[in-house]
């Protein structure tokens, strides 16, 4: 009852910013330059780290979009990209650890990635996806038992942000039934998606069903978000002080 209570309570503002810190690690962005939706440049790519690294992280792990149609990101692509930006770092001696690993969308390529075990995965073989924002893909539960055959470990990307589950919210404690993991982004918190993206993702803190923070930085817009709104998010220092989440393990 506390951590509802201090959730959905009165008070709206923590007394200072959430030490960030703690997490060490961020799992989800998009910040090898020009090959998503992400970061355009080289010098766009390191100042968003450097803002990360004053932030209190001590790695990034970046997680540019793979999709069939549009993203058409290969392993070659993403880890040839994630070499020139530990380039640059070195170059600049800007101390932050920064590795790759891929956001799949879960479509047909996707499918056949998995067969030929062509993925990057990221930690303890986790793999990021993310899904429609229109419907739920029919093949949703035979993909994540693809997975989990394949000896991977799902890891569901942003949930609180697929409208089409908000009825039914059970539907996200079957995901933890099956062994998906789900990861949540920061700027949800604030609402910075939609009010009902932030009641959801205030809910599934409340239940404990989060082991991953992201802040799914595509630009320097999304970090300044984070300093700005962090003061603001009770639930983000409930997520973080719950013990939870496996960020700094990573």
């Amino acid at each position: 009852m506390g951590l509802i209570k201090n959730i959905f309570g009165k008070k709206d503002k923590l007394k200072e910013s959430v030490d960030l810190s703690v997490l060490r690690c961020d799992v989800h962005s998009h910040l090898i330059p020009g090959i998503d939706d992400g970061s355009k440049t080289m010098d766009e790519t390191i100042g968003i780290l450097q803002e990360f690294k004053k932030l209190g992280y001590k790695k990034v792990i970046t997680t540019p979009h793979t999709m069939s149609d549009y993203y058409r990101n290969t392993t070659d692509i993403i880890l040839s990209g994630r070499d020139k930006v530990r380039e640059e770092l070195m170059l600049r001696g800007i101390d932050l650890e920064f590795d790759a690993a891929s956001e799949y969308y879960l479509d047909e390529q996707f499918e056949e990635r998995i067969a030929k075990k062509d993925i990057l995965t990221f930690g303890d073989n986790y793999v990021l996806f993310e899904l429609s924002f229109l419907a739920e893909p029919m093949a949703l539960n035979r993909v994540i038992f693809e997975l989990q055959s394949a000896g991977y470990k799902p890891v569901l990307a942003h949930p609180e942000r697929y409208p089409y589950f908000y009825p039914d919210f059970e539907k996200y404690h079957s995901f933890l039934d099956k062994g998906v993991i789900l990861q949540l982004n920061i700027n949800s918190l604030s609402g910075g998606y939609s009010p009902a993206s932030k009641k959801i993702a205030q809910r599934m803190i409340a239940e404990n069903m989060i082991q991953f923070l992201g802040s799914d930085c595509h630009h320097m817009g999304h970090v300044n978000a984070i300093k700005i709104e962090s003061s603001k998010m009770i639930a983000l220092k409930e997520l973080i002080d719950s013990g939870r989440l496996l960020n700094d393990r990573l």
